[in-house]
């Protein structure tokens, strides 16, 4: 049995394997915990979902450094185990063609192995997340590169703090694309505009890549993926499985 943790910079993950199965999930906002804090809560997940605390090891990505160590931390202590970390020195089995490989956040390669993994072709991963990220893996599971934009919800909250009179709004599909009031005027404009984008941007990927299947994940990938006719797969859990391969690939 691993432990694999992905830390975002909205929320973290948790997830437990059995071999190749992912047994149980767990998901915690990202904040700024005190070590106390974090090796209480990873002790009560584990705890009060029954599961044994004799686990072979762990694996960790993240692009929150200042919560990093205090999650490796708390796994020593609970677990008396060493905990692997994506980043320099680690076997990922993804040759990275970006201009400077250290620019690469460690989930986006961790996701575009899984993607690869998932369909062994030429793949676009899109990542629902505080920012919506695209990334394109080559049929030789080559990272070429991607495009990062604002997620929705940092959009949403963009549109209200830099207005004098729009209000925060919930996200909601709106029932027609005229709105009849300033929310309604809102909503429409970011979730058709946000939806316009990642069609869009899929668009002029696979022109550049050719044959590519688009697979989608992230917590807000939901709410629009029936709306998006270019995706092929949607995997809520993509990065805990890709963290799930680079771990045996380092063993």
């Amino acid at each position: 049995m691993i432990l694999t943790i992905d830390v975002g910079n909205t929320t973290t993950a948790f997830g437990v394997f059995e071999g190749n199965v992912l047994t149980n999930t767990f998901r915690i906002s990202t904040l700024n915990r005190t070590d106390d804090e974090v090796t209480v809560l990873l002790y009560d997940l584990f705890k009060i979902n029954g599961l044994s605390f004799s686990i072979e090891g762990a694996i960790i990505s993240s692009v929150v450094p200042y919560l990093t160590q205090k999650i490796i931390s708390a796994i020593e202590k609970i677990f008396r185990v060493k905990t692997k970390e994506v980043g320099a020195g680690l076997k990922t089995g993804v040759k990275i063609l970006y201009d400077n490989p250290k620019e690469v956040g460690a989930d986006r390669i961790v996701n575009a192995l899984a993607a690869y993994e998932k369909c062994l072709s030429a793949v676009i991963v899109v990542d629902f997340g505080t920012a919506t990220t695209f990334d394109c893996v080559s049929a030789k599971c080559e990272y070429l590169g991607g495009v990062i934009a604002p997620g929705v919800n940092i959009s949403m909250e963009c549109l209200a703090q830099h207005t004098a009179k729009l209000p925060k709004i919930s996200l909601e599909r709106p029932l027609q694309v005229i709105g009849k009031n300033t929310q309604e005027s809102m909503r429409s404009g970011i979730y058709f505009g946000y939806i316009s984008m990642v069609g869009g941007i899929i668009e002029r990927l696979k022109f550049e890549m050719q044959k590519s299947t688009v697979v989608f994940t992230g917590g807000d990938a939901q709410m629009f993926i029936k709306e998006i006719k270019e995706v092929d797969y949607f995997e809520p859990n993509l990065t805990l499985y890709g963290l799930k391969s680079i771990y045996y690939k380092n063993v």
